[in-house]
């Protein structure tokens, strides 16, 4: 009797599958991290920002305004901008004004910060992400190519050429590649033009300025994956295969090889971005690099901080895009940090 007994609450348990809960699952842990860790950051960087304007010595509006300017515009000036009221208040209307899309107002030009913002930014935006698809454009064919070349140890002079020649082109500053080419090919020769961005010609130089390092440093990872990928046992399989050379080089080892190029890459699109602020009043672009100096010149902070906001979220959201992007092609990655 026990053993029917025992028989039957067999049969009536229910029968589940066995695995994760779905909070369990890798996709929504990764997520969760993800999402936990750019909240964080995005938090520090908007307390970062309201309290730049608190730390910097003396009046700000005093400094704006200049010396000569009367007290009562000074203070009928402070207290539309809210600075008379206590810290945690103006911290919690600067939170209210982000959420709600009011940056404040410039103190030069007087003019929504949100409006000077908007008609920087395209400009900005334009010059990084071409510069970054110059710099992909130049630097994956590149190192696959020197990859293929100095395989198993040949080619040592070129590879010795190639590392040697772009380590010095990416220590060299944007900024300085910018006046070189400033130099030869606008004053010297006068090919192209050196300021503004009126035509497609005056894109040239700005967009060479910012992807020339960055392809270097980016064309360096590219061949030492790839030198690592030609050798590992799935390729050998491929040659075994008789496969043409060029398909296992482009189909089975070149997406190998940019997983890490891939990050890398992501880092390098952040940093062009922020590079943009030198390489812009090179050029006299009129971008947020340009507007950022000329505000912090002329004391402008409501601008100089929407600014840094704008650069700091840029940046962030790069690096997350390239972390998910890099779960999506290599799930491993995730599995690996989880």
């Amino acid at each position: 009797m026990t053993t029917t007994s025992s028989t039957a609450l067999a049969d009536a348990a229910p029968t589940t599958a066995a695995g994760p809960r779905w909070w369990e699952q890798p996709w929504v842990r990764f997520a969760a991290r993800r999402s936990v860790r750019l909240l964080v950051s995005v938090w520090v960087l908007v307390t970062a920002s309201f309290a730049m304007i608190h730390l910097i010595p003396g009046d700000p509006v005093r400094g704006a305004l200049g010396p000569t300017a009367p007290a009562a515009l000074v203070e009928a000036r402070r207290t539309a901008l809210g600075l008379d009221d206590p810290l945690p208040v103006q911290y919690l209307h600067y939170l209210q004004g982000l959420f709600t899309g009011d940056l404040g107002t410039s103190l030069i030009s007087q003019l929504p910060v949100v409006d000077v913002v908007g008609q920087r930014l395209p400009a900005t935006l334009a010059l990084a992400v071409l510069a970054f698809l110059a710099s992909v454009a130049v630097a994956v064919p590149l190192g696959t190519v020197l990859g293929v070349l100095t395989r198993r140890g040949h080619g040592r002079r070129t590879e010795l050429v190639f590392t040697t020649t772009s380590i010095v082109v990416a220590t060299v500053p944007d900024f300085l590649i910018g006046v070189a080419l400033v130099y030869v090919f606008g004053v010297e020769l006068g090919w192209l033009p050196v300021a503004g961005n009126a035509s497609a010609e005056a894109y040239v130089l700005p967009v060479l300025s910012l992807s020339i390092g960055p392809a270097a440093i980016l064309a360096r990872i590219v061949r030492v994956e790839m030198v690592t990928v030609l050798e590992a046992d799935y390729i050998r399989t491929a040659r075994a295969k008789r496969l043409r050379a060029r398909r296992i080089h482009l189909r089975h080892a070149l997406p190998n090889a940019l997983t890490s190029a891939l990050t890398l890459g992501g880092l390098l699109l952040g940093s062009m971005v922020a590079g943009t602020v030198l390489v812009e009043n090179v050029f006299a672009w009129p971008g947020l690099g340009s507007t950022i100096v000329s505000s912090i010149l002329n004391k402008d902070y409501p601008v100089v901080q929407a600014i840094v906001l704008v650069y700091g979220l840029g940046v962030l959201v790069i690096n997350t895009a390239v972390d998910v992007t890099l779960a999506l092609l290599d799930p491993r990655s995730m599995i690996r940090e989880g």
